[in-house]
């Protein structure tokens, strides 16, 4: 049976919403699920506890996307001055569908925000601001400069993780599309991925099935098969039935 991957979108406050409320989301993700045989279902910002539960119960994977800023106030902390713009409605949902998930077993795959919202509903925090936070951080914000495809920097991939085996590799070179970054790694979490300063670059589940979140943005490098290979072995595990 083909698998239905939950995306949830983000709220829309662009010039092309002309003061319209609008829910969206980036086209790659939907693409990168589709190519690799999942059924992408784009999950809206409902205010409905019971309707969001009613959509959780057919998702058989939760795919979390890049974004904005996670609010700190999910993590205890007061805002930092370089906190950018956050989006309340979207934490929440996000927040609450990976808490779901984590609990029943759910495959997770987060990217860049999407891995910050993984370490943050485990109990995890975060670097509001790499620059102004992290001492001798290289640079990790390359957008909206240079193009989203750009590779910025290696990361070293911890032999024996699952993203090594998925990958077939400990080195890549990744894009870098964000100022925020994990901090405290969430209890229950392994670090399998670092850049050259340290900062996080993935982490997976100890104890999930399959709960893996990734700092860099795979949907724009699938040029690289490996990148590809992410989404293809997630809605693998997101198959009913599908053996760990």
């Amino acid at each position: 049976m083909v698998p239905f991957i939950g995306i949830p979108c983000q709220s829309d406050e662009s010039k092309r919403a002309a003061g319209v409320p609008h829910f969206s989301a980036n086209q790659s993700y939907v693409r990168c699920t589709e190519a690799a045989g999942g059924l992408p279902l784009l999950i809206p910002l409902v205010e409905s506890e019971d309707v969001l539960r009613a959509i959780y119960a057919r998702l058989d994977g939760l795919l979390l996307t890049g974004g904005v800023d996670v609010d700190p106030a999910h993590y205890s902390e007061a805002p930092h001055p370089k906190l950018g713009e956050v989006d309340g409605p979207r934490d929440r949902v996000e927040i609450a569908l990976t808490r779901w998930a984590l609990a029943d077993g759910l495959p997770v795959l987060a990217i860049c925000r999407g891995l910050q919202v993984l370490n943050v509903a485990a109990s995890g925090t975060l670097y509001q601001d790499i620059a102004s936070q992290v001492g001798g951080a290289i640079e990790h914000t390359y957008y909206p400069d240079h193009p989203r495809d750009l590779i910025a920097h290696p990361v070293t991939i911890e032999p024996g993780s699952r993203l090594a085996a998925i990958l077939g590799s400990t080195t890549l070179g990744v894009n870098s599309l964000h100022h925020q970054a994990v901090r405290d790694v969430a209890p229950g979490f392994a670090v399998t991925a670092r850049a050259p300063d340290s900062l996080v670059e993935a982490l997976e589940s100890m104890d999930h099935p399959f709960a893996l979140g990734v700092q860099w943005h795979p949907e724009e490098l699938t040029q690289d098969a490996r990148m590809q290979r992410l989404f293809e072995v997630f809605v693998q595990k997101a198959r009913p039935n599908a053996e760990g």
